[in-house]
């Protein structure tokens, strides 16, 4: 089953969304959050590096469940396939807030867009387990598509 344009807009922004992100998470981690690091104790560099991680995967995530809404769209994949376990938004674990705490402001904040960002499309893969008539996004999705 095809997705509707309005859904689509949504997968777009989401997926320039999560490029945006990425690339200034990278730009951070791999640049500028080094020296931001290396001021830290050992044990919140360890908390600095696996939050790194996580906030990476975490995005690597969502962008594979956004391609793969793209490639239903395009014909590219069936909705059976779409549905399968592998090609579902991977589970990660959030921050852990007292390792957290210790994290500079620019991490932090790189912490939470990915995590909000994250809990949006979950909802949405959450959403595709329900039928249409349980699934209030769907609802809101159809008024939307009604006023427009």
């Amino acid at each position: 089953m095809r997705s509707n344009g309005l859904t689509m807009r949504l997968v777009d922004a989401l997926y320039t969304e999560a490029m945006i992100l990425a690339d200034e998470a990278r730009g951070y981690f791999d640049e500028r959050g080094r020296f931001e690091r290396e001021a830290l104790a050992p044990i919140a560099r360890v908390a600095f590096t696996c939050e790194s991680l996580k906030v990476t995967t975490r995005l690597m995530h969502i962008i594979a469940w956004l391609l793969t809404r793209r490639a239903l769209e395009a014909g590219e994949i069936s909705a059976e396939e779409a549905r399968e376990p592998a090609r579902r938004l991977g589970r990660i674990d959030a921050a852990d807030p007292a390792s957290a705490a210790a994290l500079p402001e620019t991490a932090l904040a790189l912490v939470a867009a990915s995590d909000d960002l994250y809990q949006r499309v979950r909802r949405l893969d959450e959403g595709l387990e329900q039928p249409a008539e349980a699934c209030p996004a769907h609802g809101l999705l159809r008024r939307l598509e009604r006023a427009f």
